[in-house]
């Protein structure tokens, strides 16, 4: 009887460690999907601005204020930010890859076999 209830215990245990990982997965998986939005509209708009003569006008959201700046002032924070979005997604995704790693070592380790459905 004992005996049962420990591996009912364990049982239970290793699925709250199992969707601890699958929940950490997904939540990086969520940010890296938003990252990876944000850098296409940097993209977009980088595209559209270079073009463009340096003191023509443009308009920019700054912590939700829409500010007049031209697009001289306006390129190289938009460059830096869109090379730091770069990086973080870099940073996200090595971090997603551990994260998987380290499910499937403590998958191996606590020999666990997921039956999809």
């Amino acid at each position: 009887m004992a005996q049962q209830v420990a591996s009912a215990k364990r049982q239970q245990d290793l699925q709250v460690q199992y969707s601890n990982y699958k929940d950490t997965l997904q939540a990086i998986a969520q940010k890296i999907g938003d990252v990876e939005q944000e850098a296409e509209e940097h993209k977009l708009v980088l595209e559209t601005l270079v073009p463009l003569p340096e003191d023509r006008k443009c308009f920019r959201m700054i912590n939700g204020v829409l500010v007049e700046r031209t697009v001289g002032d306006v390129l190289p924070a938009l460059q830096t930010n869109a090379d730091g979005l770069k990086k973080v997604l870099e940073d996200l995704v090595k971090q997603y890859r551990t994260k998987q790693d380290d499910m499937e070592k403590w998958k191996k380790k606590n020999n666990i076999q997921v039956l999809q459905q």
